[in-house]
């Protein structure tokens, strides 16, 4: 099934997919798609990280949300469709959500994709990834965004008006992390979008084409330094 990806990439780069192990934490609008395209291209072992449940409000934008799926664990649809995709792949699913404290290994890993949304939770995985010496990629802000500009892959440091990205790069420096590879947009979130409320905070709008467009962003740039 690979035999076009090889053609590109060439059998050795190949083979180092198939050897490669990716963590991904959060299989929502932007983790799910990261995941289709790691299954797609070749890497041989995956684990996600989610303690959701598909739900209605995902229809507009998660690669993993059907009205067939409404309802059941992310993680385990997302594993089913990655076997249904290549049934070789090794699919570990973590039906957990991620917080500084959770135990957990990542020194087993290839590659850390952060598609999580909670501060403390991104800042707990880029930390814990850098401490492992493991190379790690995080997820700006998608929410309130139309795609006007594009999405880059920048060091935390070169980040410009992305109001989370602005977070997290001074809670970062402040516990001494000064460089994370992250994939971003200038684009300005639009502002009186988030009426809808989950009771805990402001829920961002969002639309179908916005999330996927970073989740193969990233994607692609984890399969680049897998295989350079």
């Amino acid at each position: 099934m690979y035999s076009r990806t090889e053609r590109l990439i060439g059998a050795e780069a190949l083979e180092k997919l198939k050897k490669a192990r990716v963590a991904v934490f959060g299989v929502g609008g932007v983790g799910g798609y990261v995941v289709e395209a790691l299954v797609r291209a070749g890497v041989g072992e995956i684990d996600v990280i989610d303690n959701d449940t598909v739900s209605e409000s995902n229809l507009n934008r998660q690669i993993i949300a059907l009205r067939s799926t409404v309802g059941q664990l992310k993680t385990d649809v997302i594993a089913l469709r990655a076997k249904d995709i290549n049934p070789d792949v090794k699919v570990h699913t973590h039906n957990l959500f991620f917080l500084p404290e959770t135990a957990f290994d990542f020194s087993c890993y290839d590659y850390v994709v952060d598609a999580i949304d909670t501060v403390r939770g991104k800042i707990a995985i880029i930390e814990r990834a850098t401490a492992a010496n493991v190379p790690v990629i995080s997820s700006m802000g998608t929410g309130n965004k139309m795609g006007n500009a594009p999405f880059e892959v920048a060091d935390i440091t070169k980040t410009s008006v992305c109001p989370l990205a602005r977070v997290m790069r001074r809670e970062l420096k402040k516990r001494g992390v000064e460089h994370v590879k992250v994939v971003y947009s200038k684009e300005e979130p639009r502002k009186g979008e988030t009426a809808e409320n989950d009771g805990e905070k402001a829920v961002p709008a969002s639309i179908s084409f916005v999330p996927p467009m970073a989740g193969l962003t990233i994607a692609g740039e984890v399969i680049k330094d897998l295989i350079k």
